[in-house]
């Protein structure tokens, strides 16, 4: 019998490209695009964030033309993603670390977020912009609450309706009998 050592790429059946140094699972979100002269990849870590635990972004940016990463620092920010929220926090200004920009971030409540990266290169500013789920997705979405809640209405209605219906047939009849 002949016996070697064989090294794996993957981690309990996972593709090792998909973790990163301190996680054995892959991130919720890996996105690579192409902003300006700049290519990006951006992961979320961990897989599943959740309220109140510690969770990171780690940004990648590289010119297309050389290759050369990014210099300078890349500014993160969050608001709720939603119609009518203006309201946008900083969460932090970070420098690159061994070509990696690494955001910490901590919320308190669930919900969907969009996070937003700005850079500026050559004078000429670029952002990022990409969503972020905290905690447990709502099983119904906005459009299942909206037709909940008319669904809901609807029902209501017919039912003061009919009980309108039943006092006008019990009104006449007494009518008549009078």
């Amino acid at each position: 019998m002949l016996f070697s050592t064989a090294y794996a790429h993957h981690v309990l059946g996972r593709p090792s490209y998909s973790l990163n140094e301190d996680s054995n699972t892959p991130p919720s979100m890996h996105v690579e695009t192409q902003i300006g002269g700049y290519f990006v990849t951006y992961m979320v870590f961990p897989a599943f964030p959740k309220p109140g635990e510690p969770g990171r972004i780690n940004l990648y940016a590289k010119r297309i033309d050389s290759g050369e990463p990014l210099e300078g620092g890349v500014t993160f920010s969050v608001r709720d993603d939603s119609w009518w929220s203006s309201k946008q926090e900083q969460i932090g200004t970070q420098a690159p670390d061994d070509t990696v920009f690494r955001q910490g971030f901590v919320f308190s409540e669930p919900g969907d977020y969009i996070i937003t990266a700005r850079f500026v290169s050559d004078g000429e500013p670029h952002t990022i912009d990409f969503p972020l789920t905290i905690g447990e997705k709502s099983p119904f979405g906005p459009l299942g609450t909206a037709f909940g809640v008319v669904l809901a209405v609807l029902i209501g209605v017919k039912f003061i309706q009919r009980k309108r219906l039943l006092r006008a047939i019990i009104r006449d009849a007494q009518r008549e009998k009078t």
